[in-house]
């Protein structure tokens, strides 16, 4: 079940994100997450299966209303490969799907999840080495929806 983000949801999501630490988040990211939650609740979703918490992911229309983007997406490595990753983006996309306004979906992510992205039409459009930390290079992806 893909849910509101609910503040009793914090403690356990900020473990789930320690537990994709250091392979897929640098250990500095933490802070930021609890950043975005902070500020971004109403736009973070839980995911849950049997009554326990899975992971979660964000999404954010900026710029004017003309840019998708799709943030902070994890999951417990108990619950990998049961297409949740999958779920969750494509959750995102019908809900930026209903606001004619945006031009353009944006996904910053790394080396370690940039295929899974391409998978829903995401191009690479940017890579910067180490950029979230040693070893995790920032890859920039869109999709440009303009005709």
């Amino acid at each position: 079940m893909i849910r509101k983000y609910n503040q009793k949801d914090r403690p356990e999501l900020i473990e789930i994100f320690k537990l994709n630490t250091p392979k897929y988040f640098d250990s500095n990211e933490v802070k930021d997450f609890e950043e975005y939650l902070d500020q971004n609740a109403d736009t973070y979703l839980t995911i849950e299966i049997e009554n326990r918490i899975a992971g979660g992911t964000g999404y954010q229309i900026t710029d004017n209303y003309t840019i998708g983007r799709i943030t902070w997406i994890f999951f417990h490595p108990d619950f990998s490969g049961l297409g949740l990753g999958r779920q969750s983006v494509e959750y995102c996309l019908n809900i930026f799907k209903t606001n004619p306004s945006i031009k353009k979906l944006v996904v910053t992510t790394s080396q370690l999840a940039y295929k899974f992205f391409e998978k829903f039409g995401y191009k690479l459009t940017y890579t910067e080495k180490d950029y979230w930390g040693k070893g995790l290079d920032l890859y920039t992806m869109e999709i440009n929806l303009q005709v």
